[in-house]
């Protein structure tokens, strides 16, 4: 006998109805929120790091099996973030021009978004030379420019150009080291790099080529959407490891660097960490009050990739984690976010671009006797706001020094002592950099009125590992663009988050 639709199930004798529709509930691993996660990983990090310095051995080649073992955890994070880099940038890029083919307002996104790179470029240097004069840091250091040698990476105003073409259609490049091995003879190590501004490049022309192919171009388009959802599927179990890599990083930070060596470079590392913290929780809070955006809801929401920025010094290792908070956590549509936030990790860079080399000039032209004049100081703005897109083809605050000492003539020894310090200095400087690429989005979208509200007000840690949430462009496209995410029926979709289990 067939049942009919809608009839009550019977149950089969001496069972109910109950009986046979109640399961047990699934038994689920407890953790603690991921925000946690990551501060007990900071914690423990440090206090295993300070256990590995006080074993003794520390130095790279010759490190204890402590502070390899945290070596290794650190860096095989960051390398699995950046290894995700060039699919992610290039695959997203070329979706995100499909889905802005019927916007009118996409070069004027583009334009918004450069200008707030200079605005916020040209505010970090006026606090760089303003803290600069004010702390004195050169005239107030006791270090000796005896023996000061000029490095040998140096930054050039053609490098931007030789940046932006790329050297083959992936933008990748292979070089070789050669070092001493063990027994005394030569060992040759080659290591494969990418440039992300060349990916950058790369996927827009493909993504133009894309649309001006029409149909013919449509099963390439659904592969690359397809191909990006697993791409973005493999982020996120990567990103879910960061609290282990966080222990790592932060751990092999302080198990290596010579914290005993800021004493006689004080005053220059108090200017600049004062700096990044002016600009990070004075000029940024700012900027978003007078574009009516809370405060509190950025900083909760870009947190994290604030804070794995500070332990990894990696613009580019954090980048997947500053695209997804950008979109998931800020309401930022992703069919703008991941064109922004990659050009932002390659050309804005307000702590190494704009505060550090503002206060680093000062400070060298003061330890050799060298007085500055108002020009200079303008040369120094002009450097920074601009100078960032002239090294964005190389890494590194060493080479924008180089090319702000060399503007102004100044001796490029300089950077020589300022490099026992450095990476010590570059953890606020990558966090300050960070932010500034999750904020100039965030104001570009809230100014077009594209952004979710709702879903900016809400923003969560744990907003970035919603189960509920499908990685599609449905909500980001073309329509939700015109319209404005933050309608109600865009935030009308948001879900509670689940437990990680």
């Amino acid at each position: 006998m067939h049942q009919t639709l809608g009839a009550p199930r019977r149950a089969p004798k001496g069972l109910s109805v109950s009986d046979t529709t109640t399961t047990k509930p699934q038994r689920r691993l407890w953790l603690p929120s991921f925000s946690v996660q990551v501060l007990l990983g900071l914690g423990l990090g440090v206090l295993l790091g300070w256990v590995a310095l006080q074993m003794g051995d520390t130095a790279a080649g010759d490190a204890n099996w402590l502070a390899t073992t945290l070596d290794t955890i650190g860096s095989s994070f960051v390398t699995l973030l950046k290894a995700i880099v060039p699919p992610l940038v290039f695959l997203a890029i070329v979706t995100s021009i499909a889905n802005l083919q019927k916007v009118t307002n996409a070069a004027r996104l583009a334009w918004q978004t450069l200008l707030w790179f200079a605005i916020t470029a040209a505010i970090s240097v006026a606090v760089g030379i303003g803290l600069g004069l004010l702390f004195n840091p050169g005239a107030n250091s006791t270090l000796s420019t005896e023996g000061a040698e000029a490095v040998g990476t140096t930054g050039s105003w053609l490098d931007f150009l030789n940046g932006l073409i790329p050297g083959n259609f992936l933008g990748l490049g292979a070089g070789t080291q050669v070092s001493a091995d063990a027994g005394g003879g030569l060992a040759a190590k080659t290591s494969v790099s990418f440039s992300v501004l060349q990916i950058v490049v790369i996927a827009i022309v493909v993504g133009i080529a894309a649309l001006r192919s029409g149909k013919a171009a449509e099963p390439f388009l659904a592969v690359t959407r397809s191909a990006l959802t697993i791409v973005q599927k493999v982020l996120w179990w990567v990103i879910r490891l960061a609290p282990l890599g966080t222990l790592g990083l932060i751990g092999h930070a302080v198990a290596t660097y010579g914290w005993d060596l800021l004493a006689p470079l004080g005053s220059f590392a108090v200017a600049i960490y004062t700096g990044l913290a002016v600009v990070l929780f004075v000029v940024y809070p700012v900027i978003l009050r007078t574009n009516g955006l809370r405060i509190g809801s950025f900083f909760r929401g870009a947190w994290p990739a604030i804070q794995l920025a500070f332990v990894s010094r990696s613009s580019v290792g954090t980048l997947p984690l500053t695209e997804r908070v950008v979109e998931r956590n800020l309401g930022v549509p992703r069919s703008y976010a991941s064109f922004a936030v990659p050009l932002a990790a390659t050309t804005k860079m307000d702590g190494c671009a704009s505060i550090y080399p503002a206060i680093s000039a000062i400070f060298v032209a003061q330890i050799f006797g060298i007085d500055l004049s108002f020009t200079d100081y303008l040369l120094i703005a002009f450097v920074s706001v601009v100078g960032s897109a002239a090294t964005a083809g190389l890494t590194g605050a060493v080479v924008m020094l180089t090319l702000t000492l060399s503007t102004l003539g100044l001796p490029l020894a300089g950077v020589g002592l300022l490099l026992a310090i450095d990476p010590i200095l570059d953890m606020g400087r990558t966090a300050v950099n960070v932010a500034g690429q999750a904020l100039v989005p965030t104001v570009v979208a809230k100014r077009e009125g594209i952004l979710d509200v709702q879903q900016y007000d809400s923003a969560s840690a744990e907003d970035l590992f919603r189960d509920d949430v499908e990685d599609t462009d449905e909500d980001t496209g073309p329509d939700a663009l015109r319209a404005g995410a933050g309608s109600d029926a865009a935030a009308a979709d948001r879900r509670e988050p689940v437990a990680v289990s």
